[in-house]
């Protein structure tokens, strides 16, 4: 058993734990030990965090930016499973397997900021407080429900009603602007479409108005109704068990 010395926290850590919902109201005595040995990083562009199969010592945080998580098939193609933003938790579910690797590669599509804490302050800080290893635990459990539920839709959906859903769960944006966080053929990789296929619904939504000229500047709506009765709509019915979604597209011009 390693033993980790409580220490106190690096600025800025506390807020970041304090954005993860299975973090935040944490002793202050957990987040001491939680927060040993965690480092800041910056990083670039395209930035490798871990490679699959490397040695998993160490989960992140992410402050600003994206880190997402693929895999290669065969033929060389990568696959992009899921985009972590701001206030999300990496790899700490890795710090648990038996078999001690990552089960995918992790990389930066732009720059970031991200907290790299260790396996074994994790270990620590759950042996010190199980209230933490169950929030850690109901935290897992949601989010491979969530992942279920991901796999129905697949199975059950068309494409529009995938890239209408992709385009809801984006994070909000102040500016009232979209923008697609990977490229076109990984987010087409990533809603199992083909990336012929993407582009021909691109190019029809911008046909129709859904989406402006060269799809530069637009707004998307999950919720509620535009006063404008010409402003172009598009609705999605998901699958039984979610709420009906309206998306609504709005071209800006100029």
């Amino acid at each position: 058993m390693t033993f980790i010395n409580p220490t106190a926290l690096s600025p800025g850590l506390d807020a970041t734990l304090a954005a993860h919902p299975a973090l935040q109201d944490l002793p202050t005595s957990a987040q001491q030990l939680l927060g040993a040995q965690a480092r800041l990083h910056h990083y670039r562009p395209g930035e490798v965090l871990f490679h699959e199969g490397d040695t998993a010592q160490h989960w992140l945080l992410v402050v600003q930016g994206c880190v997402e998580v693929l895999r290669f098939d065969p033929q060389g193609e990568e696959h992009v499973f899921h985009c972590f933003h701001s206030g999300h938790s990496v790899a700490e579910a890795a710090m648990f397997m038996g078999h001690g690797c990552y089960p995918m590669t992790a990389r930066t599509p732009g720059p970031a900021q991200v907290w790299r804490c260790t396996r074994s302050a994790l270990h620590a800080a759950c042996q010190a407080h199980p209230p933490l290893a169950l929030r850690l635990l109901k935290n897992f459990s949601e989010r491979l429900y969530g992942y279920i539920n991901e796999v129905q839709w697949l199975a059950a959906s068309s494409a529009p009603q995938r890239l209408a859903a992709y385009f809801l769960r984006l994070p909000a944006n102040p500016c009232a602007r979209v923008q697609l966080p990977s490229s076109q053929r990984q987010l087409a990789t990533q809603l199992g479409i083909r990336a012929e296929t993407l582009n021909r619904l691109l190019s029809q939504w911008q046909a129709q108005c859904w989406t402006p000229h060269r799809c530069a500047r637009w707004r998307a709506a999950g919720r509620g109704l535009f006063d404008d009765e010409t402003c172009p709509r598009f609705s999605v019915n998901l699958w039984q068990g979610l709420p009906l979604v309206s998306l609504y597209f709005l071209a800006r011009q100029g």
